[in-house]
């Protein structure tokens, strides 16, 4: 190996954050150098003797990037790769193994199990960080993209439950585009009895406390019978069935969802002596058909009928 040259490649800035590297060798001296070479780059390394030792580490902090050697003992750098790529937490992890050059066999075992990315030994430090550069950009674009969904997901969890905003980022361009289709759905509304009383009754923290009770256990049933919430009113909570997905029991849906609030409500009552003071619960379906969409602005848009 040649003496380390880092820097002419930096890789910290590769990633928002300092980037974590694994280093599975078990020769000590091929290990110390890789370890030289990737610390004067710019990322931090924990490094390990062996597979069991690298998987055990992996699980319990696991890096941005793994460089893991084809031969040791315990488990080897084959196996180490694909229980990295089996593991649905772990398998976004960018894998290099260390083979030698001329074995072609190692190569191919390695790309059946996962792998990356290759450096042959004897190896130079300069094509080492180039393809760990470039491995991490792309782990930073996976990243990236992640965070993107997850926000995705938690803000389309405000309108439908898990297994439907899943569905709906299959294919995000199709189901939330701005604009409006015409469809047959079911249309719910519940609605406080006595609501204008009880305010000028009671304090306005009061009144909001007592609100956000109602309203999480009356949000809750919507999501139980797989309902898309469309918006609160003031007293009263607005959800239909039969879109973004039609299902031939939309309508069933919808009466069961009703049933259930008002048994919630009726519970609250005994529960909570504010909620008592309220004159009922009111709800109305009704079926038919809608403009439903996004509405609003490319910034700004609500999932409404």
């Amino acid at each position: 190996m040649d003496a380390p040259k880092s820097e002419s490649i930096t890789l910290g800035d590769a990633l928002p954050r300092t980037p974590r590297i694994l280093i599975a060798e078990d020769d000590w001296l091929n290990r110390d150098l890789l370890e030289t070479y990737l610390t004067q780059a710019g990322c931090t390394v924990a490094a390990y003797p062996d597979g069991e030792t690298a998987w055990e580490g992996i699980q319990q902090e696991p890096p941005d990037l793994a460089l893991v050697d084809i031969r040791m003992p315990n488990l080897d750098g084959i196996s180490l790769c694909d229980r990295i790529k089996q593991n649905p937490q772990l398998g976004f992890i960018p894998v290099i193994v260390i083979t030698a050059f001329d074995d072609e066999d190692e190569r191919l075992r390695a790309i059946n199990a996962g792998a990356d990315d290759f450096i042959g030994k004897p190896y130079r430090s300069v094509v080492l960080l180039t393809r760990v550069r470039s491995l991490l950009s792309n782990k930073r674009f996976h990243d990236e993209l992640e965070a993107r969904n997850l926000l995705l997901h938690q803000v389309l969890n405000r309108y439908v439950d898990a297994e439907l905003a899943d569905v709906i980022l299959t294919d995000p361009e199709r189901h939330l585009k701005l604009g409006g289709d015409t469809r047959f759905v079911t249309i719910l509304f519940a609605d406080l009895r006595g609501f204008t009383r009880f305010t000028e009754s009671h304090p306005a923290k009061q009144v909001v406390e007592t609100l956000n009770a109602i309203f999480t256990q009356l949000t809750d049933v919507v999501f139980k019978h797989g309902g898309t919430f469309d918006k609160y009113l003031g007293d009263a909570v607005m959800a239909f069935y039969g879109a973004p997905f039609k299902q031939d029991d939309d309508v069933e849906r919808a009466l069961r969802t009703a049933l259930e609030m008002r048994e919630r409500f009726d519970k609250l009552m005994e529960e909570n002596t504010l909620a008592a003071s309220l004159g009922g619960l009111g709800s109305g379906v009704h079926s038919g058909e809608v403009i439903v969409g996004n509405i609003g602005s490319e910034r700004m848009m609500d999932y409404t009928v």
